[in-house]
């Protein structure tokens, strides 16, 4: 009874909406909250490729880093 499930709610809801925002504005609205949601997931594209860059050359760096004790002991050892 006190949900949002009848075709009334909505409608009322659509009316406040209209009569607060006017109908030339709730298109500006839409438009501008489409660009922040693109600018967000921009936003985490970026972010992520970011990380797949970095991790790389972390793996790498302690590759290198645990190789190299290793040869310098056999080096020792000859």
């Amino acid at each position: 009874m006190g949900g949002f499930g009848s075709i009334w709610h909505w409608v009322i809801v659509l009316i406040i909406v209209l009569l607060l925002f006017g109908a030339g504005k709730l298109p500006r609205l839409m438009g501008d909250m489409a660009k922040g949601v693109k600018a967000f997931k921009s936003g985490l594209k970026d972010e992520d490729e970011a990380k797949a860059e970095e991790t790389p050359k972390t793996i790498d760096n302690q590759a290198q880093a645990n190789a190299a004790p290793v040869q310098k002991d056999e080096a020792a050892k000859h």
